[in-house]
C-alpha cells in the first residue's frame, strides 16, 4: 500500500464512520418505538414532516417500515440530496437552497406548516430533523422577507460566526425555529428523530431547534450582531424585530415551561461522537494506536489546523520505531472570509495543516464534511501529507497565496488532492483523521 496507501486507509476509516450514522438505519431502529406510541396513544393519523440534508433517507425508512400506518408527509432537503427518484411515495419531497435559504424552501415550509395546522389531538406527527434544516426550513418572522434572511445569513457566514451564533439569530427572525414549529401543532403529539450536527448535541441548536425549547433570547441575537459589528448593515426589518423582542413588545421564543412541549418528544439518533468512536474502532482494527482528540473542534479553521498539526508532530516524535498511530477529531470550524476564492472550512483547514507539516514524512491528513459537501463546492474536503505543499510550490502553486485568498478548493483541484464523495445522505459535522508512521 505504498504511495496512496495511507489515503486508502483513511478513506476506509472515514467510510466506516459514515456507516455508523447512516440515517436510514438510525431511523429504522426507532420504528417499533413509533408503532407502539401510535397504537398505545390511540391515534387515528400518522403524518410525517422532515427537513435537512438527511431528510430523504430518513423519511424512506419511515415509509418502508410504517407505510401501512402513514397517511402522508412532506420533506425538504438540499438540492441533489433526494434519493427517491421516480418511486411512488406517500411523501412529497422538495429540494431547496443551502446554506442560503431560497424560494423552494419557503414553499416547502409553508406546506409543512399547513400539515401541522391541520393536525389534531388524534394525530401523531413524526418530525425528522438533520443538519442543514436551519436553511431548508424557512419562514421569516412577520415583516422580515426572504431576501432579508438571505442577507443576514450571508453576513454572518462571511464574518465567521459559528453555528451557535448563527442559529441564535436564525431562531429570532423565524416563525418556525426556536420551538415555534411545535407551537404550530398545538393539539398534535410530535416525536422528533434528530441527527445531530451540533457540538454537544444541543436540541435547541440542531436545525435551530424547531421542536425544542429555546435557551436563547432576543438579547443574545443582538449580542451576536454587536460582536461582528453588523448593526449598521442589517435590513431595517430585522433591526425592528430584534428591538421589539428585546423590549418585550413581541413574544419570545417558547421556553422550557411552554405547555406545547408536554406533547413533544425529541430523540437524538446520530451524532459526531458516534461517528468518531466508530472511526477509532476501525483504525484500531487496522493496527493503529488511536486517540480521539476531540469531538468539539471549533474556531478559525487555519488556527485549528496549526494546533492539530502540532499535536500530530508531537505524537509522531513519541512513536517507537515501527509504530503507527491515528489521531481523530470531530466538530465544526469556521472561516472568516477575507478573499474572493472558492473553498470550505475543511479544505482551508487541510491547506493550513499541510503548510505546517511541509517536508515532514509519515504524516497523512484528511479533513472532510460527513455530508459530502464542504462550503459551496462539490468536494467533501481534502487530503494533505508532508509533500503536498512542497510539490505544489515546485509547480509554482504557492499555498500561502491560496490560503490568504480563501481559495483552498482551487489549490487542491490543481494538486489533485480533493476528497470527493458526493452527497452521503448523512450530516454529523466534520471529521479529521491523521495517520502517523514512525
Amino acid at each position: 500500500m505504498a504511495g496512496d496507501g495511507p489515503r486508502i486507509i483513511i478513506r476506509e476509516i472515514f467510510n466506516k464512520s459514515l456507516l455508523a450514522v447512516d440515517p436510514y438505519k438510525a431511523v429504522a431502529s426507532h420504528s417499533d418505538t413509533i408503532r407502539r406510541a401510535y397504537k398505545g396513544g390511540n391515534f387515528r393519523r400518522l403524518v410525517l414532516i422532515g427537513f435537512g440534508k438527511a431528510a430523504s433517507l430518513m423519511s424512506q425508512a419511515i415509509e418502508d417500515d410504517l407505510g401501512d400506518l402513514l397517511a402522508g408527509g412532506i420533506i425538504v432537503t438540499k438540492y441533489g440530496h433526494s434519493v427517491r427518484g421516480d418511486r411512488k411515495s406517500k411523501i412529497i419531497t422538495y429540494e431547496a437552497g443551502h446554506p442560503l435559504p431560497d424560494e423552494n424552501g419557503l414553499k416547502a415550509t409553508k406546506e409543512i406548516v399547513g400539515v401541522l395546522k391541520e393536525a389534531d389531538k388524534e394525530t401523531l406527527v413524526i418530525c425528522l430533523i438533520s443538519g442543514g434544516g436551519s436553511a431548508l426550513l424557512v419562514a421569516p418572522y412577520r415583516t422580515i422577507t426572504l431576501a432579508d434572511k438571505q442577507e443576514v445569513t450571508g453576513m454572518l457566514l462571511k464574518a465567521g460566526a459559528d453555528i451557535f451564533e448563527l442559529n441564535t439569530v436564525r431562531k429570532h427572525i423565524s416563525a418556525v425555529k426556536g420551538g415555534r414549529l411545535a407551537e404550530t401543532a398545538r393539539l398534535a403529539t410530535i416525536i422528533s428523530l434528530i441527527l445531530s450536527d451540533v457540538m454537544g448535541d444541543r436540541l435547541d441548536m440542531i436545525a435551530s431547534g424547531p421542536t425544542a425549547p429555546d435557551k436563547t433570547t432576543y438579547n443574545d441575537a443582538h449580542d451576536v450582531f454587536q460582536k461582528y459589528k453588523l448593526e449598521s448593515r442589517l435590513p431595517s426589518s430585522v433591526v425592528e424585530i430584534i428591538d421589539k423582542g428585546r423590549r418585550g413588545l413581541i413574544p419570545e421564543t417558547p421556553k422550557d415551561d411552554a405547555p406545547v412541549f408536554q406533547r413533544v418528544r425529541n430523540i437524538i439518533i446520530g451524532s459526531n461522537k458516534i461517528a468518531t468512536d466508530t472511526a477509532r474502532t476501525a483504525a484500531g482494527l487496522l493496527g493503529y494506536r488511536t486517540t480521539v482528540i476531540s469531538t468539539e473542534l471549533s474556531g478559525e479553521a487555519s488556527i485549528v489546523a496549526r494546533q492539530l498539526a502540532r499535536k500530530a508532530i508531537d505524537a509522531q516524535k513519541a512513536l517507537a520505531p515501527g509504530d503507527k498511530a491515528c489521531l481523530i477529531a470531530g466538530g465544526e470550524t469556521t472561516v472568516t472570509v477575507r478573499g474572493n476564492g472558492k473553498g470550505g472550512r475543511n479544505m482551508e483547514l487541510a491547506l493550513a495543516f499541510g503548510m505546517e507539516i511541509k517536508g515532514l514524512p509519515g504524516i497523512t491528513f484528511l479533513s472532510a464534511g460527513t455530508d459530502g459537501t464542504d462550503g459551496p463546492t462539490d468536494a467533501a474536503g481534502a487530503f494533505v501529507d508532508g509533500q503536498t505543499v512542497a510539490k505544489a510550490a515546485g509547480a509554482g502553486i504557492v499555498a500561502e497565496e491560496y490560503l490568504k485568498n480563501n481559495d483552498s478548493y482551487t489549490f487542491f483541484s490543481r494538486t489533485g488532492d480533493l476528497f470527493i464523495t458526493g452527497p452521503t445522505g448523512t450530516n454529523v459535522m466534520d471529521i479529521q483523521i491523521v495517520l502517523l508512521d514512525s
